[in-house]
């Protein structure tokens, strides 16, 4: 097991307990606000590019297609915006919808900290990281670019943070960007 396994599942366990009635809770309200299902899971690119599954609580109305938060922004905000659930701009906001992915961590195809998995849409997004060899790491709950500005960043300093990542990634520096995301969750910087 490599220390950065360790980690995970050295803080990842604990926090799936502690997040599991939040889950839950959370999995209700969803359903009470509007409908079931509260969760959706989609296709997303885990480490070396292999094809994951991964749990998200549902923020958009059904049969909302499938895109990256930025394009739909850049496509039409307003239309964006109306396609939300009641629930589902706060839990953006507070990225509350990707808490079921504690789970993935422990599972391991995902880890505390990466870059954020990508959907295999987002061709150019995944043409920078292959470039920059950001693509060999596990996808992250967390990362650089969360702590840096989210959404507000354009995806090449996003790349660029995740390739810093990658050539220093260290115990240390896991936790300091795990440290640093509460803050940056609640300042609500670069959120959309």
């Amino acid at each position: 097991m490599t220390p950065k396994r360790a980690l995970d599942i050295f803080l990842g366990v604990p926090a799936a307990i502690f997040a599991t009635p939040v889950v839950g809770l959370l999995a209700l309200l969803v359903v009470i606000s509007s409908g079931w299902p509260p969760f959706l899971v989609q296709t997303r690119v885990g480490a070396d590019e292999r094809p994951i599954r991964v749990l998200k609580f549902r923020t958009m109305r059904r049969g909302t297609p499938t895109l990256a938060k930025a394009e739909l922004l850049r496509s039409d905000l307003a239309r964006a915006r109306s396609l939300y659930t009641p629930l589902g701009p706060l839990m953006r906001h507070l990225s509350l919808d990707e808490l079921p992915q504690i789970y993935h961590v422990i599972e391991g195809t995902m880890s505390l900290v990466g870059p954020r998995p990508a959907l295999p849409s987002q061709h150019d997004l995944l043409a920078l990281r292959r470039r920059a060899g950001v693509t060999a790491l596990k996808p992250g709950l967390t990362g650089l670019a969360q702590i840096k500005g989210r959404e507000a960043l354009t995806l090449a300093t996003k790349v660029r943070l995740e390739k810093h990542y990658l050539r220093h990634a260290s115990i240390a520096l896991d936790l300091s960007i795990i440290a640093r995301t509460l803050p940056a969750l609640l300042s609500r910087r670069g959120a959309f």
